[in-house]
């Protein structure tokens, strides 16, 4: 068990769950209680697991409860969610995983560097055995900060001539190591220290890595390897003075810090560019980073930006950075797919084939813990996602769990704004807006047993809504604002609420539902027709698949969306709908608005979600992203305009 729970002895507790799966087995019924796990902590989320046998009606449930600590009122969270069975597999790389049983699920937006008490309670109207009730202590983490006690080195850019702060270096891994030039760059024999801060002041830092006495002091591949271990109390530091801009150029190489070896540093206000990898964090079943952040940072002609495929790798913090790849500003092209240049007059006209992969994500990872918020994304392949892996390891400390994805802004991907790809619980896609997709918007290819919950997301002038690939399970769509198109993709214990797929006048429908299982619910949702389209909604579950040319004939049919119901963009205060005919269009967050109008359709026509939309404003929460009456998010960087960026 991690080192920051404490048990604590709590009473039991007995709610109704907000939801529980439709039987689907036959067999034992009784739940046996197993092992709980308590998952790393996020900023602003906890995560939990808790293993079980039995249930075989699959009609256990798991109530969940929480305060700060040492307040009175307990407050009801979400319900853990029913996993289990489930197949998640793709021929072609002879993956096959089934989901063991067990709960797993989040209590959400909480508050950072503050201690809660939860409590969980597991019932079953065919009787439980074990330790049927849990309570726990957890805090959430705080952004990670440069030791206050540690020693202050100061680093100068080559050929820099004015007074110099003392001690003073002529490079990072002077700084760093204490190396030296040639052969001498590996004799570390003055390394930093945990707690240390290295203070990089103004001017350009570029890799002459073909010099074999560098003033760099990089080696021949110009790789800068950085592998001192600090601590969480005491991190390492690499963070510019504030003296002016501070740009590490890799002039070309293939990588320009390789940090899968160490502990605990943190990157600051540094432009990182001209690299193929600006930051490689961790190899599968090699070695990767723990406690890796990186804030304020830029990334430019860089073909990747921060990526590790570790297991191992965990509990980065990744913040209002600004990440702009190599694909061109002006066109919006996908990996499977051609377009061409549309203004010839520039002289930049071309083809753009399939598989031309300038730069790839902005920001990559696997491992427990992370943290991605409010980075501006733009001119990627894909923006964020978490690496497709394949089968999870079977320790929760090793495989990609307890992930925040929020807040993020995304411009322009080839692929897809966010993956939650190869994720296995409690992956957390929230408040984030994406623009110009030229596959997806959001993605699950797979998710192995969930949840991952996106909610509160934007997608405009994407594919499809959602990329639905390779049998996930356990997929919760809530609040989501979706100008495109849903076409589908077979998954398990999925489902959807409050959100709005608005479609855009394509030939198709507006939204495919595709079931292996029995456990699937689809309620509370806001659907835009495409005209002229007789197949408006598929359905197709276990024992059933058919169309239906409205949403009236496919409740009736079903028994899903009671209250869902068919809208137009006059839901909105002002909305401009992408044109699917022309798929190289580019749009711009800036000339968009996704905000509702009041008295529409939209408002207050939602269902009420524990810890998700509490506060909302009116009668009942609005459906899509945006609650009338309270603030938007802030997308991208915290204080900072990063639209111009993206022109």
């Amino acid at each position: 068990m991690p080192n920051w729970i404490t048990r604590c002895a709590l009473g039991t507790l007995a709610l109704l769950a907000w939801a529980t799966c439709a039987a689907t087995a036959q067999g034992p019924s009784g739940t046996v209680a197993g092992r709980f796990t308590v998952e790393h902590p996020t900023l602003e989320n906890l995560g939990f697991e808790w293993a079980i046998t039995g249930d075989a009606n699959r009609n256990a449930a798991v109530a969940v409860e929480f305060r700060r600590a040492g307040e009175p009122a307990w407050r009801k969270a979400l319900p853990l969610v029913r996993i289990g069975s489930e197949r998640i597999f793709r021929d072609v790389e002879h993956l096959s995983y089934i989901v063991p049983d067990g709960f797993a699920g989040s209590i959400l937006g909480l508050q950072p560097g503050t201690e809660y008490e939860a409590r969980f309670t597991l019932s079953d109207p065919d009787g439980t055995s074990g330790q049927a009730t849990q309570s726990v202590r957890v805090k959430t983490r705080v952004e990670p900060q440069p030791y206050a006690g540690g020693r202050t080195l100061h680093v100068y850019p080559p050929g820099y001539k004015g007074e110099k702060k003392q001690p003073a270096f002529d490079s990072l891994l002077q700084a760093y190591y204490g190396a030296g030039l040639g052969d001498w760059s590996v004799v570390w024999e003055r390394r930093a220290q945990a707690g240390d801060t290295i203070l990089m002041h103004a001017g350009l830092y570029r890799n002459e890595r073909m010099n074999y006495v560098d003033p760099m002091v990089t080696p021949f591949d110009g790789t800068m390897w950085l592998t001192l271990k600090g601590t969480a109390e005491k991190p390492i530091t690499i963070k510019a003075a504030g003296d002016g801009d501070v740009v590490i150029d890799g002039a070309g190489n293939a990588k320009l810090f390789d940090v899968q070896a160490s502990t605990h540093h943190i990157f600051d206000g540094i432009t990182f560019r001209g690299t193929d990898v600006a930051i490689f964090a961790g190899m599968k079943e090699v070695g990767g980073a723990v406690g890796l952040t990186v804030r304020n940072c830029r990334f430019e002609d860089v073909g990747f930006g921060i990526w590790t495929e570790y297991a191992g790798s965990s509990d980065f913090t990744i913040t209002d950075n600004v990440f702009l790849g190599r694909l061109p500003r002006n066109l919006l092209i996908g990996w499977n797919r051609q377009f061409r240049q549309p203004d010839e007059a520039n002289g930049a006209a071309g083809i753009y084939g399939s598989h031309e992969m300038r730069s790839y994500y902005a920001i990559k990872v696997y491992g427990p813990g992370h943290v991605i918020a409010h980075n501006a994304i733009a001119f990627f392949h894909d923006g964020i996602g978490i690496s497709t892996y394949g089968t999870p390891p079977d320790d929760p400390d090793r495989r990609a769990s307890a992930i925040d994805i929020y807040g993020n802004d995304i411009h322009m991907s080839g692929d897809d704004f966010v993956e939650s790809d190869g994720g296995v619980h409690n992956i957390r896609v929230y408040q984030n807006r994406g623009v110009n997709a030229a596959h997806s918007g959001y993605s699950s290819q797979p998710v192995f047993g969930g949840p991952v919950y996106f909610i509160r997301n934007i997608s405009f002038n994407a594919g499809n809504a959602f990329k639905i690939n390779a049998n996930p399970a356990g997929i919760f769509m809530w609040h989501n604002t979706l100008i495109g198109e849903q076409t589908g993709g077979a998954a398990s214990n999925m489902h959807y609420r409050n959100n709005l797929f608005i479609g855009r006048g394509a030939p198709q429908g507006v939204m495919r539902w595709v079931n292996v299982t029995n456990a699937y619910s689809s309620d509370y949702n806001g659907y835009r027709p495409n005209k002229g389209a007789t197949e408006q909604y598929r359905w197709e579950a276990p024992g059933r698949t058919a169309n239906f040319p409205t949403l009236a004939s496919f409740r009736a049919a079903t028994g899903q969306e009671r209250h869902g119901i068919e809208l137009d963009t006059d839901a909105f205060e002002k909305i401009t709908l992408p044109d699917p005919a022309t798929r190289h269009q580019v749009y711009h967050a800036m000339d968009l608005t996704f905000r509702l109008r009041p008295g529409g359709k939209a408002v207050d026509a939602g269902e009420r979600i524990p810890t998700v939309n509490d506060g909302f404003a009116g009668a009942a929460p609005d459906l899509g992203a945006l609650e009338l009456g309270q603030p938007e998010p802030h997308y991208g960087p915290r204080g900072l305009d990063t639209q111009p960026f993206y022109r």
